[in-house]
């Protein structure tokens, strides 16, 4: 089956979560890092999951991997190879540049190792990627402030705004204010995660105190009819991930799923595939 007969965009997609088991296996023995699986099929198996906080889980344990800036730059050269046989032409991914740095890799290194890829992928595959770095709620909010600074000294290669994402229900927006107006004076755009794992009021304080330009999700807006006309009216868009959703148990099935419920009160809306090695 191929993807080619139109061009396409991707705007929600984690790179460390396009990284498939042979190539995560390959980095894994290169770092001499253990992963909880020593064959693609069992890594395969390991990666199979039930609910939001048991994919957290399979994300700490794969994704550890990546030390190096050759890693970073691999994974997106390889990524844009995908995209450019689906008939992807422009993707805004996400990476997590804090999770390597507290395993001890520079934020340049990180930072250099994706951009370097960004470069290179353009040059093989013709496919032009900008990059919305995710500030992982889970740590302290100083080190997305460190992290909004660091997206800033790489506007000028292809880094075109910040995200939040992490455990939504157990860390709300508010504390990482300070982070999304560090972004917003150095000319980058928000685009948190929220409405996923939490509800309404998660989405109003994207909007509130982060001064969210798009949001990663927002499905969770239909539990609140004004806030899902406010999104419609002002032109937010939610970068939507319909399997994903389903896979960490936001919704029962894809028929139960708010995307045409969205499309019908006017949201604009675009459909991502989020992690898609870990979402099959």
């Amino acid at each position: 089956m191929t993807c080619r007969p139109y061009p396409k965009i991707e705007l929600h997609v984690h790179l460390e979560a396009t990284v498939k088991p042979e190539r995560l296996l390959e980095i894994a023995r290169r770092n001499d890092v253990k992963l909880p699986a020593r064959t693609p099929d069992g890594l395969a198996r390991f990666c199979r999951f039930g609910g939001f906080e048991q994919f957290i889980t399979v994300w700490v344990k794969t994704t550890g991997v990546l030390r190096h800036g050759r890693d970073f730059r691999q994974i997106v050269v390889d990524y844009a190879a995908e995209l450019a046989a689906q008939g992807c032409r422009y993707a805004e991914p996400l990476f997590s540049p804090s999770e390597p740095m507290m395993r001890g890799v520079p934020w340049q290194e990180v930072f250099e190792g994706y951009c370097d890829g960004a470069d290179e992928a353009r040059e093989l595959h013709g496919v032009e990627l900008r990059f919305t770095p995710d500030i992982t709620r889970n740590f302290p909010p100083e080190i997305g402030e460190r992290l909004a600074r660091w997206a800033v000294r790489y506007r000028d290669r292809g880094v075109v705004g910040i995200s939040l994402g992490g455990s939504e229900s157990r860390f709300p927006p508010a504390p990482f204010a300070r982070a999304f107006a560090i972004a917003r004076e150095g000319g980058l755009r928000a685009a948190p995660h929220a409405g996923e794992t939490a509800g309404p009021a998660s989405i109003r304080s994207a909007l509130d105190d982060l001064g969210a330009d798009r949001l990663r999700h927002g499905v969770r807006a239909v539990e609140d009819p004004e806030l899902l006309t406010e999104l419609a009216e002002r032109g937010i868009v939610c970068d939507v991930t319909p399997v994903s959703n389903l896979r960490t148990g936001v919704v029962a099935s894809l028929a139960d799923h708010p995307l045409p419920t969205m499309l019908a009160a006017g949201v604009k809306c675009s459909v991502g595939s989020d992690d898609p090695v870990l979402m099959q």
